[in-house]
């Protein structure tokens, strides 16, 4: 008698879970998932690192990528840690795919790098300024500083260049300017609030 019991509660169980799985709701949603990863994945195959670690182990680089970021993002709200994953995150991998770029033959990879770490120097140079400041009033500064760097450097986000135009370049032009360095501007497709001198790195951004 408990036996047919245990039997019917499993087979209700299994058609609760098959409804479930064949709900609308649950279908987009993994619908959604599945295009995310595969978009992920595709933006991944542009590191071959991540390819072969995904050759080695068998593990899709997306889902790799995704459980590395759920570990990082754990232990940035650990205060004692937070400080270390944030500048592991900002120098550590930076360092290794811009020595990747300078070994390449391209140079559209060089002047990514080149101005993430130009915008990160700048960002870190007025950390070391207000940082006390900053920590007694925004408590969870860390994750959010750690957010603000893998924007400046995710090439779909391009948040470097974004941060270099918007404000490294009026401020430098400003400078220049006032210390009476500048020459005969060059022709740009982005505009400024001072003329400022600048090389042919500007036409490529």
């Amino acid at each position: 008698m408990s036996s047919d019991h245990t039997s019917s509660a499993q087979a209700r169980a299994q058609a609760t879970a098959q409804q479930i799985k064949s709900h609308p709701v649950v279908v987009q949603a993994q619908d959604r998932f599945n295009n995310y990863i595969g978009q992920l994945d595709k933006e991944l195959s542009r590191y071959p690192v991540l390819n072969q670690i995904e050759e080695r182990t068998q593990v899709p680089k997306a889902y790799g990528v995704l459980v590395c970021a759920t570990v990082f993002l754990c232990l940035i709200f650990i205060n004692s840690l937070a400080l270390p994953v944030s500048n592991l995150v900002g120098w550590g991998f930076p360092a290794y795919l811009s020595f990747k770029a300078i070994e390449s033959p391209g140079h559209e990879d060089d002047l990514q790098w080149l101005t993430y770490w130009v915008t990160f120097g700048f960002f870190t140079f007025i950390e070391s300024i207000a940082l006390r400041v900053v920590l007694y009033y925004v408590p969870w500064y860390f994750p959010l500083k750690t957010a603000f760097v893998l924007w400046l450097q995710l090439p779909t986000t391009k948040g470097a260049r974004t941060f270099y135009i918007s404000v490294i370049r009026p401020v430098m032009a400003n400078f220049q300017n006032k210390r009476g360095y500048n020459t005969a501007p060059t022709t740009s497709s982005y505009t400024t609030s001072a003329p400022v001198t600048v090389p042919d790195y500007d036409k490529t951004l």
